[in-house]
C-alpha cells in the first residue's frame, strides 16, 4: 500500500484503495522496468523509490492499483501544494471564485490533498486564470471534513459575476513545518508522514538543505541552519535521516536521506530560521 500510495499522489488520483497483483488488469507487453520497489510512502513520484531492474520477473506478476480517485488539485504553482484551485465537475474541471472561499474551505483542500495546512490564500487569479468553467457552488467547509465533498454547498455563487480573474489561489503548509521558533518560518524542522509528525534528524543538516525548505514554505532565503536542538527537543518518529539537497528540489522529501533515524535522537532535531519573505 505504500508503492501504491506514491503511484496515486504522482497521478493525483487520490488513495490507494486495492492493491492489485498477478496481471489482474491484464499481462503488459513492454519491458519490466521494476521489480523489489520499495517506497516509504512520503517519495513524490515512483522513481524516486527504490528498486531493481526487473530481469526476474513475469508479466504474469504485473503490479496493479486501484486509486480512490480525485476532483481536487492546485494547478499552475511552484509545486503540488500551491496553485489555483480547481474542482472536477462533469467530467471537466472548474475553477473557484475567490469571492465564496474562506479559511475553513482552505483547510479542507489542504487536508484532502495531504499538503498540511493553509499558509494564504490568494484571489484575483494569483496563479493565472484559469480555462473552462467557474464551479457554481459555494463551498460551505466547516474546516474539520475530510474532503471538500463532504462540505455543504449552496446551488449558487453569492456573486454571479465571478470570472477566471477572480480565480482562487492557495499556498499550503506542505507536509512540512517548522515549530516552537516564534512564527512560520523559523523553528523545527518536522515532517508529516503516515499522519504523524515527526523530525529531521540534524546530523549532516546545513543551509543547502535549509533553502529548499525555505522556498518550499515561501519564507526567503535560509538565515541559519542549527543541527541541535535549538528549538527544543521533538516528539514522535525521527522521519529523516542525513539528508542532502543539491538545492535545486520542490520540497524537502524529494532531497535523498536515509530514512528513520533509529540512531539519532531529538537532542540532534534540526532547526531552521529563513529570511521571512514576504508571500505575494
Amino acid at each position: 500500500m505504500k508503492d501504491a500510495a506514491v503511484v496515486c499522489r504522482e497521478l493525483r488520483c487520490g488513495e490507494p484503495v486495492e492493491v492489485q497483483y498477478d496481471a489482474h488488469f491484464g499481462e503488459g507487453s513492454e519491458e519490466i522496468w521494476i521489480h523489489d520497489l520499495y517506497c516509504r510512502g512520503y517519495e513524490s513520484t515512483l522513481n524516486n523509490c527504490s528498486s531493481q531492474q526487473g530481469h526476474s520477473c513475469d508479466y504474469i506478476h504485473n503490479a496493479g492499483v486501484i486509486c480512490s480517485g480525485e476532483n481536487l488539485r492546485l494547478s499552475a504553482g511552484p509545486h503540488r501544494c500551491s496553485g489555483r484551485v480547481e474542482v472536477l465537475h462533469g467530467g471537466s474541471w472548474s475553477t473557484v471564485c475567490d469571492a465564496d472561499f474562506d479559511q475553513q474551505d482552505a483547510e479542507v483542500v489542504c487536508r484532502e490533498l495531504g499538503c498540511g495546512i493553509p499558509v494564504k490564500v490568494l484571489g484575483s487569479a494569483a496563479f493565472g486564470r484559469g480555462e473552462g468553467q467557474v464551479w457554481t457552488e459555494e463551498l460551505q467547509c466547516r474546516g474539520n471534513e475530510s474532503e471538500i465533498t463532504f462540505c455543504p454547498t449552496s446551488s449558487s455563487l453569492k456573486h454571479s459575476n465571478c470570472s477566471h480573474y477572480n480565480d482562487v489561489g492557495l499556498i499550503c503548509s506542505g507536509s512540512v513545518r517548522l515549530m516552537n521558533g516564534g512564527s512560520r518560518c523559523a523553528g523545527r524542522v518536522e515532517v508529516l508522514q503516515d499522519g504523524q509528525w515527526g523530525t529531521v534528524c540534524g546530523l549532516n543538516w546545513d543551509k543547502v538543505d535549509a533553502a529548499v525548505l525555505c522556498r518550499e514554505l515561501h519564507c526567503g532565503e535560509p538565515v541559519d541552519a542549527p543541527q541541535s536542538d535549538q528549538f527544543g527537543e521533538g516528539s514522535g518518529p525521527i522521519w529523516m535521516v542525513d539528508v542532502h539537497c543539491k538545492g535545486s528540489e520542490s520540497t524537502l522529501k524529494n532531497c535523498r536521506s536515509s530514512g528513520m533515524g533509529y540512531y539519532c535522537g531529538h537532542d540532534n532535531d534540526a532547526g531552521v530560521t529563513c529570511s521571512g519573505k514576504k508571500l505575494n
